[in-house]
């Protein structure tokens, strides 16, 4: 059954059927206009918007409708990580194609409400569109975080520490995996149009670009602990989170090759096809982990806020710096300059 035949009103009574019961903060939910919600008492209101478009952030069938669900609300919460916010609300957006099918728009539901139960999120509201194009999920999420606790891209300092959580490369190394499509060989390895031989697919890469993982509990610790002079996500790669960060505060930065947290699986990816892991690396984008200014003699405070947020690690990978533009990535003695992160519209 697709959503033209069901029609507008079956279909979000079916949505509104599977959201969680609202909390009592959520004055007025689903279901009315606008919703309603409390403001919480020596708070202030953190809120972003994003959306996954089918064509650019997922593909079908390569992504599951519960991946695109989950997908659509990790980016968001990665956002109000990044500045420090703790997630309470969202609404949730569909534009769909009248030929989708009912049961992946519940799947897709689903997938997000699944995220949004394990960081508490409600879902306030929503919207349901017809196109004619692509499918779209858009997004808007609202948190909470305490006066002058929050985390902006500004405010980085020369001699700051970088550091990053987790690890980076996974996600668009498991995005060319999931594209290159090649078959099982049956030893490990994957046969290429040639017949020539490479590194099979990592399921941890590709979990990273189906699955990502927003690391709201990281974000809260290092702001509320004061840990953190300044922070970003990596939705389009580090170095373009490096390039943002330090824009903002008037910084340069230098980077350790040496020290980066690459991901194994796809490190041995590139490294199979005779390209540059460490660009490859610093250049992806879609890895969702979070960058921080960390003060130089902030150690006790980092400490502190690591005890909070056990996991992902955190990984120093460099320094602030007080030549403005200065943007270096150091590999065996040598400068490089750092590549450019994705952007839409990009020219080249």
């Amino acid at each position: 059954m697709t959503v033209a035949t069901l029609g507008e009103h079956a279909v979000l009574a079916r949505i509104l059927s599977r959201l969680p019961k609202t909390p009592t903060s959520v004055l007025v939910g689903p279901g009315d206009d606008a919703a309603i919600v409390a403001p919480e008492r020596n708070q202030r209101l953190v809120v972003t918007t994003d959306a996954v478009v089918e064509g650019v952030h997922f593909s079908r069938p390569a992504f599951s409708p519960a991946d695109v669900g989950h997908k659509a609300l990790a980016v968001n919460l990665s956002d109000l990580a990044a500045m420090g916010a703790e997630p309470r609300w969202s609404l949730l957006s569909l534009v769909l194609p009248g030929s989708a099918l009912v049961a992946d728009i519940e799947a897709l539901v689903d997938g997000y409400v699944a995220l949004a139960r394990r960081h508490g999120v409600a879902v306030v509201g929503g919207n349901i569109t017809r196109t004619e194009g692509p499918l779209v999920v858009d997004v808007t999420a609202g948190g909470a975080v305490r006066p002058r606790r929050w985390l902006t891209r500004a405010g980085a300092k020369p001699g700051d520490h970088v550091y990053v959580s987790g690890t980076i490369g996974g996600a668009l190394a498991g995005l060319e995996m999931m594209q290159a499509g090649r078959r099982e060989t049956g030893d490990g390895s994957r046969e290429t149009g040639d017949g020539s031989r490479e590194t099979a697919p990592d399921p941890a890469c590709i979990a990273r670009q189906l699955r990502p993982e927003p690391r709201v509990r990281l974000g809260l610790a290092m702001a509320r602990g004061r840990a953190a002079r300044a922070a970003m996500d990596l939705s389009d790669g580090l170095a373009d989170a490096l390039r943002q960060v330090s824009a903002a505060s008037g910084c340069g930065v230098r980077i350790d090759a040496a020290a980066l947290p690459i991901e194994p699986g796809a490190a041995a990816w590139w490294d199979a096809r005779g390209a540059d892991a460490v660009m490859a690396a610093v250049a992806g984008g879609e890895d969702y982990e979070l960058l921080f200014a960390v003060p130089a003699k902030g150690g006790g405070r980092l400490r502190a806020a690591r005890r909070h947020a056990a996991d992902p690690p955190l990984t120093r990978i460099g320094a602030f710096t007080a030549r403005a533009g200065e943007l270096v990535v150091t590999r065996d003695g040598v400068d490089e300059p750092l590549p450019a992160g994705f952007e839409h519209f990009g020219r080249g």
